[in-house]
């Protein structure tokens, strides 16, 4: 385990942890799954490698009744049978989203297309905010090396 550099800038900056904190109600106030919102958090973690994102992630994850199986095989979903087409549309979104410099075309259309099958603009827009939520805290954790587990 790596040794905290210094604390989360967002808590250094209370102003900036009641915006993000503002952005995350409104994505949780759009009406979409609590489930779905922490599977694609847990994911966009993974990728970014943000140790407490991963566990928050997992912890919400159950807490909005994902199963230990989702939450162990998210890294994995297109191999598993665990995952909804509506989870499956929003974990590609994420990935593609989380990864946008990886691919000349970050978001290609099938995933984008695939996504507005299952989501209205509204519930896109959550979606998009919450993959950026997860995001910025993972960028804000990883390179401050935030330790798992506080909650």
């Amino acid at each position: 385990m790596s040794t905290e550099r210094m604390p989360n800038p967002a808590v250094l900056l209370p102003e900036a942890m009641e915006a993000l904190m503002a952005v995350n109600r409104a994505v949780v106030d759009a009406g979409l799954d609590g489930r779905l919102l922490a599977l694609s958090h847990l994911r966009a973690s993974q990728i970014n490698g943000c140790g407490p994102c991963v566990a928050g992630g997992a912890h919400q994850a159950r807490r909005h009744g994902a199963t230990d199986e989702q939450v162990y095989a998210v890294a994995a979903w297109r191999q598993t049978p665990w995952f909804s087409a509506e989870e499956r549309a929003a974990l590609a979104l994420t990935e593609a989203v989380t990864r946008l410099a990886d691919r000349p075309d970050p978001v290609p259309d099938r995933v984008w297309d695939e996504a507005a099958t299952h989501f209205d603009q509204k519930e896109l827009a959550a979606l998009l905010l919450n993959i950026a939520i997860a995001n910025a805290f993972n960028r804000l954790n990883a390179p401050t090396r935030q330790p798992a587990g506080r909650w």
